[in-house]
């Protein structure tokens, strides 16, 4: 029999008490990745790996099975089967939804309009394409192994005619700035919330999850919405789907919150360790190339090897504006020296294909 939605939100009389110790690790090693958030020169080379990291990551829990490597490969111009090909658009989608949305987001509170904004972007071009992109859902749709009829479903999410009290009721907790509640335990709140309000047809687990870092940035827990925690959920998704089940079987909000506090420990600690490592890495390389090279624009291919890791040989000399032959040689340098590797060899008008291996090396083990 299908779980019905019937939770009063927000949830009253939490007994925190059993989780303080761990609301405090939450926030010490929060605070601690923030501190490296802050001290980067340049974040929006230095983290473009793990946003496209984050998409992949968060994608992965929907079914999707392309790679962020993948995702560079078909940007520089490969070709993929369309299956695959539907499996990238839904990370580039992801990604762009996380920017976009945090971009508006910085400059006013969130609203049921940036939601219905960030559901058409994320929905734009892909499977679901024809489950009203931007649209609050009209009709009953419920959870459960694929399909599944209603009968059937694990979990059966609120009717639509009380779909946008709900919401209202959603967003102006959302909203709520003061200081009466932990922020990790109000952006857990609001995860589980949206997650069992479902109000899209298609798209909703990844909406949620791009809510709770744009969350923690709006209450100032964090400098930028860099905090990802779908690798843990993805890690732990039996467990991650149970506790949320618990809300509606047994209106279990602590065994959530605990989860969740528990997921911010360890993607805070884990992120702290990936940065510090990519940071490591952007220095390293950038003495390197600039001895390799001898030139002033060494800084420059660093920057492009961060932000693009999988690149085509002629993009380079677009990127510098330099002539060809100065950047073919740039590009033999680096391949001789071991810093790009040939993932693809040039055929006919259709250049070599790069990779910058090193920072997979990095990645890949989040």
């Amino acid at each position: 029999m299908s779980l019905q939605y019937k939770q009063e939100f927000p949830p009253q009389n939490i007994e925190l008490g059993a989780v303080v110790a761990l609301i405090g690790r939450a926030n010490a090693a929060l605070s601690r990745y923030d501190g490296l958030l802050e001290s980067l020169i340049n974040p929006a080379v230095m983290l473009s790996p793990l946003v496209m990291k984050e998409a992949e990551l968060s994608s992965k829990i929907e079914g999707t099975i392309a790679t962020a490597n993948e995702v560079y490969q078909q940007q520089a111009g490969e070709k993929f089967e369309p299956g695959k090909d539907a499996d990238i658009q839904e990370i580039l989608n992801y990604r762009s939804t996380l920017r976009t949305a945090g971009d508006i987001l910085g400059a006013g509170p969130l609203s049921l309009h940036l939601l219905r904004q960030m559901h058409e972007n994320l929905m734009q071009g892909v499977r679901g394409q024809d489950k009203n992109p931007g649209q609050f859902r009209s009709t009953q749709n419920w959870i459960g192994p694929r399909g599944c009829t209603i009968e059937e479903a694990t979990y059966t999410p609120p009717a639509p005619f009380i779909l946008q009290e709900l919401l209202e009721q959603f967003v102006e907790f959302a909203n709520r700035l003061d200081d009466s509640l932990d922020p990790i335990v109000q952006a857990a709140l609001i995860h589980a919330q949206f997650e069992l309000i479902h109000p899209f047809d298609d798209g909703n687990g990844r909406i949620g999850r791009i809510l709770i870092p744009l969350f923690l940035v709006r209450r100032g827990s964090i400098v930028s919405p860099s905090l990802y925690i779908s690798g843990y959920l993805e890690a732990h998704r039996d467990r991650y789907y149970q506790c949320l089940e618990n809300i509606s079987r047994k209106g279990d909000w602590l065994g959530w919150v605990e989860f969740f506090l528990s997921a911010v420990v360890s993607q805070s600690e884990n992120n702290l360790v990936l940065v510090r490592n990519i940071i490591e890495l952007y220095e390293r390389k950038k003495r390197e190339i600039s001895d390799l090279l001898h030139t002033d624009q060494a800084i420059y291919i660093v920057d492009m090897l961060f932000d693009t890791p999988v690149f085509r040989a002629n993009e380079l000399h677009k990127r510098l504006n330099i002539q060809r032959q100065r950047a073919a040689q740039y590009i033999r340098a680096l391949k001789d020296a071991g810093i790009i590797v040939e993932l693809r060899p040039s055929k006919g008008r259709t250049p070599a294909l790069l990779s910058f291996d090193d920072l997979w090396k990095i990645t890949d083990r989040q």
